[in-house]
């Protein structure tokens, strides 16, 4: 009897010997699985959100040219010394609302339209408005005092550039007020309407981490808005789609 103890005991042993090897085994295969997800996620493109951003902003010049009645006048667009997109901007509040988003820009250039200067715009706005809502913004910057604003990377709409809502469809062709007064023209999109927009108060300034995530490295606005940088493969969606609208705007 002592003898079948002493052997049921020293099964034991090795049984719990046995699991414990196992469970260690597991454990190193956990960390094995984690250490290998951690290193694939560090190898993935940091300019991904960037390059998401540029894809957006070409979807939604894509979607507000192609209807003409409801979109940017022709011959707006075909004026403006750049262009700026924010998709997805957030816009909300009770009463006094706040406005936040990441966009990027393009200006024309003697060899087409720019690499994309990345920005932030953030401000506040007074007004009856209740919840929140998700708008794309659209931006044209319309002569050469606009355009230096936006080159210094930092500047107040409102304040520093001159700001107006821009026109829209067909019949604002032959509107030419906005020709005497802004530097910049604002448009915004929420739940598939167009519409000029306001955006007095609002600072545009450049969003560096985006920008080091996109190239890098960092690249001064003046430099990205004036050719002096050769735009990546990822700011392709964005600026096909604008030179696409653009040449037919010129038509």
């Amino acid at each position: 009897m002592q003898l079948r103890f002493v052997l049921l005991q020293s099964k034991k042993q090795v049984s719990e010997i046995l699991l414990v090897r196992h469970m260690k085994r597991l454990l190193l295969w956990a960390v094995v699985v984690a250490f290998s997800a951690v290193a694939w996620a560090a190898d993935e493109p940091k300019e991904s959100k960037a390059v998401d951003r540029a894809q957006g902003a070409g979807e939604v010049l894509n979607e507000i040219q192609s209807a003409p009645d409801s979109g940017i006048p022709q011959n707006i667009l075909s004026r403006a010394e750049c262009v700026a997109v924010v998709p997805s901007m957030l816009k909300g509040g009770f009463v006094f609302g706040a406005k936040y988003g990441r966009g990027l820009a393009s200006c024309r250039t003697p060899k087409g339209w720019s690499a994309p200067a990345f920005f932030v715009v953030e401000g506040g706005s007074f007004g009856f408005q209740i919840g929140g809502q998700a708008v794309d913004l659209v931006m044209l910057i319309m002569n050469n005092d606009g355009m230096q604003h936006l080159l210094s990377s930092q500047f107040q709409l409102g304040a520093d550039a001159s700001v107006a809502a821009g026109p829209v469809g067909r019949h604002a062709e032959g509107d030419t007020d906005w020709k005497m007064r802004a530097q910049v023209l604002t448009y915004s999109r929420a739940r598939g309407v167009f519409a000029g927009a306001t955006l007095n108060g609002a600072v545009v300034k450049q969003d560096k981490d985006s920008t080091r995530e996109f190239y890098g490295h960092m690249v001064t606005f003046r430099a990205a808005l004036t050719g002096e940088v050769e735009p990546p493969a990822g700011a392709n969606p964005f600026l096909s789609s604008l030179a696409k609208w653009a040449v037919e705007a010129a038509k």
